[in-house]
């Protein structure tokens, strides 16, 4: 079968499902998972994802503006958090010293040979160097607000060299731009958790088991 890099959606706590899909594509000791970000809050097991990742060394993730949040909060900024982060900030944070190491190395960027990992969007125009962490974490929509989910997609114009993988923006289907595939399809939210394979450039998805967040 050979050595395969395999991008998954937004995870936001959905360990069974990931686990599925793991099973469903033949996850093997060659193979690499490479997760879009938002690892944590609002699905049930944060702790459980976090450890996952953090015991696996062909796991690797970007970092979503989820686990961004609670990496700030946790290095002592003064960040309000919104309310579908609490709970993962009260359940977590007493082992912070055990998971901060980890979020604090996350990047923001995981450049692959033809594709590059993303959270959110890569600002059309501008230097990887250029983008900002806004761009990076919550980017939708070029227009006043970056994360207006009304306004044209960042996707639909952005035409650089390399194919962007992103999550943040749910659909019902993996959004595409002729240079960017959107992989976050709601598993969190009682729709499905979907991973694309590069070098077969097939899709995979899993059922949600129920709806764990309502927003």
């Amino acid at each position: 079968m050979g050595s395969r890099t395999i991008v998954v959606g937004d995870i936001h706590g959905c360990d069974d499902e990931l686990q599925e899909m793991l099973t469903m594509v033949g996850f093997n000791d060659d193979d690499r998972l490479v997760s879009v970000g938002d690892l944590i809050t609002k699905g049930p097991k944060s702790r459980e994802v976090l450890e996952r990742f953090m015991r696996e060394p062909q796991f690797t993730a970007v970092i979503g503006n989820h686990d961004l949040a609670l990496r700030r909060r946790w290095n002592g900024e003064k960040l309000k958090l919104k309310d579908s982060q609490k709970p993962t900030n009260k359940e977590l944070k007493k082992e912070k010293e055990r998971y901060l190491p980890f979020l604090n190395n996350l990047p923001f960027i995981i450049e692959l040979e033809h594709h590059l990992v993303v959270h959110a969007g890569i600002r059309p125009g501008l230097a990887l160097h250029s983008q900002t962490t806004e761009d990076l974490t919550e980017l939708r929509s070029l227009g006043p607000k970056l994360a207006a989910r009304d306004g044209l997609p960042w996707y639909d114009v952005y035409d650089g060299e390399k194919v962007v993988l992103f999550g943040h923006w749910p659909a019902a289907e993996p959004r595409r731009g002729k240079k960017a595939i959107g992989l976050d399809t709601g598993c969190v939210y009682g729709n499905k958790l979907t991973a694309y394979i590069i070098e077969t450039d097939e899709f995979k998805t899993v059922q949600a088991r129920r709806k764990y967040d309502g927003s």
